[in-house]
């Protein structure tokens, strides 16, 4: 099984309704320390994918934006709204309450 392939089984199985963190998914995955890892292997991925790569968010509780994600990001907060997760006036969600 490839290193992507690890990462991608893990994310899998974050339930709908729940995020988890880049540095979550490499732990489970026996990638320790390779978050940002995490977060290219999630670029690789089509945005009509079963893997629900936009349940993965950064250790602040926030969406990581960047122009090299073509929109993906603010996609990436529609479908977690539509799955209830709620954001904070700063763009945050509640780690405690939603982490997976």
């Amino acid at each position: 099984m490839s290193t992507y392939d690890r990462i991608y089984e893990v994310v899998r199985q974050i339930p709908k309704g729940k995020v988890t963190t880049y540095g979550t998914v490499a732990d489970l995955a026996e990638l320790y320390g390779k978050a940002r890892l995490v977060g290219y292997a999630l670029y690789q991925i089509d945005k009509d994918s079963d893997i629900p790569w936009h349940r993965v968010i950064n250790a602040k509780g926030e969406i990581s934006y960047s122009p090299l994600r073509r929109g993906m990001d603010y996609l990436q907060r529609n479908l977690l709204e539509n799955e209830g997760i709620e954001f904070s006036a700063e763009s945050k969600i509640n780690l405690s309450k939603y982490k997976w």
